[in-house]
């Protein structure tokens, strides 16, 4: 049986409040769990005490039996100082798409065509019949 430390949804529609549990990896998200572990309040600010609260030492048990977190609870065991997450980088997710990039492409093209009518020399008109009439 696969477990995890994961989190379980609670609180009502827009207020979100999570429950920290160990559950086999089969069931659902908000379904049948084994042990709840703590909370996960994200409504309040990120220095309130009361934001996480985390069973360290039963955490701590359940990951010795070979339980595996997911990424946001590895998060909290991070900072309570049980695992060590390693930092992650993906430098392509900065990279713009192909339709960015289109559209950077067309609006370099219109600005170079304006700057160039701008910049041209006016030539001067043909003088006509009448003005040279005159």
């Amino acid at each position: 049986m696969a477990l995890k430390l994961r989190l379980a949804r609670g609180g009502t529609k827009k207020r979100p409040f999570y429950h920290i549990v160990v559950a086999d990896a089969r069931s659902p998200r908000d379904g049948r769990f084994i042990e709840k572990l703590g909370t996960f309040n994200p409504l309040l600010a990120k220095d309130n005490e009361g934001r996480v609260v985390l069973n360290t030492e039963r955490a701590k048990h359940w990951l010795e039996v070979g339980a595996q977190p997911t990424d946001r609870v590895l998060r909290f065991l991070d900072v309570a100082g049980l695992l060590k997450r390693e930092a992650r980088n993906n430098p392509e997710k900065a990279i713009p798409g192909e339709k960015a990039t289109a559209r950077a492409d067309e609006r370099a093209a219109k600005v170079a065509a304006a700057e160039e009518a701008r910049n041209a020399p006016k030539e001067e008109a043909p003088a006509t019949e009448e003005a040279a009439a005159e």
